[in-house]
């Protein structure tokens, strides 16, 4: 039978030694002292989507479902582009989008960067936006 890894616990930094930054830096390699030094980029300060995975886990196994969807769905965006992740936000402004514009961003979302959870969040909002009159006027 193959040995399974207990589920994360906070805090993570001393409960999951193999966490790693955007960079692939160790994140014990991530201090203060190294900051100060000019020796870190800015990709060793963007999260992993493991990283975020972890944290809704714990989340998920203490009773906090919604964080843990938030997490999870931010664990997906990190494969997201930064520029287009702005873009993104833009559209989800009120009126900003057409119902059928925000379908295609959720489609796109799931099927450029694998994103469901994500995607079913964007189907969600463009159907309260329809209902609630907030999207944008053709």
């Amino acid at each position: 039978m193959p040995k399974t890894s207990p589920p994360p616990t906070y805090p993570l930094m001393e409960h999951a030694a193999d966490l790693q930054a955007g960079s692939g830096r160790a994140m014990s390699d991530i201090t203060l002292e190294a900051a100060a030094a000019g020796e870190l980029s800015s990709d060793d300060l963007k999260i992993k989507a493991a990283t975020l995975q972890a944290q809704a886990q714990i989340a998920r196994n203490s009773g906090y479902t919604q964080l843990a969807g938030n997490l999870s769905r931010a664990a997906e965006l990190t494969a997201v582009p930064n520029q287009e992740l702005l873009q993104m936000y833009e559209q989800l402004r009120p009126r900003r989008a057409t119902y059928d514009e925000l379908i295609a961003l959720a489609e796109k979302l799931e099927q450029t960067y694998q994103a469901p959870e994500t995607a079913r969040f964007i189907r969600e909002a463009a159907s309260a936006y329809q209902t609630r009159d907030l999207l944008r006027r053709n």
